[in-house]
C-alpha cells in the first residue's frame, strides 16, 4: 500500500495532479480542497489511497491525513465510490461535512453532484457515529486554501468549468454557474469557490 508520496508537482489538470517522485510521475486524483493548494514546481506530501480494480489502479491524494481518513470512511458507505467521495470532499469541507451529518442536513448533501436522497440518507445513518469522534479533532482548515489555486490553464473560466465538471456537474450547469460569477473574479480559485457557493444555495 502506498501511504503517502513526497515529490514535486509537475503538472496540474483538475482534478488530477502529476507528481514527480524521484523521476517517476504519479497521476493522483484529488478533491478540489487539496488541488486548490497546489502549484507547479511545489514540493508537497500527499497522503494517498490506492484503489485496485481489475482494469485499473488509481491513486487518490489528500493534503492531510484527516481528509484521507474521511475519504476512506465515505467509501465504506454502501453506494459511495471514489468519484462520489471526491465530489463530496470537493464540495464540502471536512468541518462542514461533519456538521451536516451531525445536524441531519440532507438538503445540503443532496446538492452534491451524484448524491440523491437515498444516498444522503445512507450517509446520515452510517456516518453519524463515526463522525462524532472526528468532530472534536477538526481544525476547520482543510478546505481553506481554495484561494491559493494556480492552474496551468488557458483561462481561469475554462479551468473553473473543467473543475466543476470533474465533480460531476453537467457542462451546462458548470457553464451557467461560472458565467454568473466570472465577471467579479480574475482567478480560477475565486471563480470555483463562488460558483460552488452559488450552487449550494
Amino acid at each position: 500500500m502506498i501511504g503517502c508520496l513526497i515529490g514535486e508537482v509537475f503538472a496540474l489538470e483538475a482534478p488530477t495532479v502529476l507528481l514527480n517522485v524521484n523521476g517517476v510521475g504519479y497521476e493522483i486524483d484529488t478533491p478540489l480542497s487539496t488541488f486548490c493548494q497546489l502549484q507547479k514546481g511545489q514540493k508537497v506530501t500527499l497522503w494517498t489511497h490506492l484503489v485496485v480494480r481489475e482494469d485499473a489502479q488509481q491513486l487518490y491524494g489528500f493534503s492531510d491525513a484527516q481528509e484521507k481518513t474521511i475519504f476512506r470512511t465515505l467509501l465504506k458507505v454502501n453506494g459511495v465510490g471514489p468519484k462520489m467521495a471526491l465530489g463530496i470532499l470537493s464540495t464540502l469541507s471536512v468541518e462542514l461535512l461533519i456538521h451536516t451529518i451531525e445536524h441531519d442536513d440532507i438538503n445540503t448533501l443532496i446538492k452534491v453532484p451524484g448524491v440523491g436522497k437515498k444516498t444522503a440518507e445512507r450517509l446520515m445513518i452510517e456516518l453519524r457515529d463515526r463522525f462524532k469522534a472526528l468532530a472534536h479533532s477538526t481544525g476547520g482548515t482543510t478546505n481553506a486554501a481554495v484561494a491559493q489555486i494556480q492552474f496551468m490553464a488557458n483561462s481561469p473560466v475554462a479551468e473553473a468549468e473543467a473543475a466543476l465538471q470533474s465533480l460531476g456537474y453537467k457542462p451546462a450547469e458548470a457553464q451557467k454557474a461560472v458565467a454568473a460569477v466570472k465577471a467579479d473574479y480574475t482567478e480560477s480559485a475565486d471563480i470555483i469557490r463562488a460558483a460552488l457557493k452559488s450552487m449550494m444555495k
